[in-house]
C-alpha cells in the first residue's frame, strides 16, 4: 500500500462516525424597515469610510458635476446617457482612458456596495476595473438597505453575466498592514447618488 493510499484511508476512517451537521434555520432579515432618507445615509457613511468621494445631484445638476470630476479621457458604456457627458474627451480603449463613468443596478447599504451587471448604461466588466478612476452613478431608488433585497433585485434583472461589486477604491494591504489602493483596479472612486 502507497503512503497515499494509508493516508486517505486514515482520513476516511476518522470521519466514519463523525455525527451529520444539525439543520440551522435562517432567520436574518429579508425585508428593511428604515425609510428612504435612513438607508441613503447608511450607504454615504459605508462608502465614506471605504473612502470614496461621495456627491449628489438631480439630472439637471448631472453634466456640471461630472465635468468637474472627470480626470482625463474617458471611457464610457454604449447605454450611458449622453446629455450627462456633453464635454467629455472620449476613448473607446480602456487602456487610453484617465477615468470611466458608469451607472449602476443596485446598492446595498448596508454594506456599501454598489453593484454592477453589464448592463448597457454600466458597459463590459473591463472598463470599470481598468481606468484608474471610477465615477459611478448611483440612481437613488436603487439604494436598498439589505443584501437580500440587493440580491432579489440582481436576480429580478434575469441576468447571467459576470456581476462587479464595488466597495470603496480598489485596495489590498500588504503583510505590514500598510495600506496600497489601486491594485485591482480603480484607486479613485467618486459616487454619485443621483435624485
Amino acid at each position: 500500500m502507497s503512503a497515499k493510499s494509508e493516508i486517505l484511508n486514515r482520513l476516511q476512517a476518522s470521519l466514519a462516525d463523525a455525527p451529520v451537521a444539525p439543520e440551522v434555520p435562517r432567520t436574518y432579515r429579508r425585508q428593511s424597515a428604515a425609510g428612504a432618507d435612513e438607508i441613503r445615509e447608511m450607504l454615504v457613511d459605508r462608502l465614506v469610510d471605504y473612502r470614496a468621494s461621495v456627491h449628489s445631484a438631480s439630472v439637471s445638476e448631472l453634466p456640471a458635476l461630472l465635468d468637474s470630476l472627470i480626470s482625463g479621457p474617458v471611457v464610457l458604456p454604449d447605454g450611458l446617457d449622453p446629455q450627462w457627458l456633453p464635454l467629455a474627451e472620449e476613448v473607446a480603449d480602456p487602456l487610453e482612458a484617465a477615468c470611466v463613468v458608469t451607472s449602476s443596478t443596485v446598492s446595498c447599504a448596508e454594506t456599501g456596495t454598489i453593484i454592477l451587471t453589464g448592463q448597457p448604461a454600466e458597459g463590459r466588466r473591463e472598463i470599470s476595473l481598468i481606468p484608474d478612476h471610477h465615477i459611478c452613478i448611483v440612481p437613488a431608488e436603487t439604494i436598498v438597505e439589505l443584501f437580500p433585497e440587493a440580491w432579489e433585485r440582481v436576480a429580478a434583472a434575469g441576468l447571467d453575466g459576470p456581476i462587479t461589486m464595488i466597495s470603496g477604491p480598489s485596495a489590498t494591504s500588504d503583510i505590514e498592514l500598510e495600506r496600497v489602493e489601486g491594485v485591482h483596479g480603480p484607486r479613485q472612486l467618486d459616487v454619485v447618488i443621483l435624485g
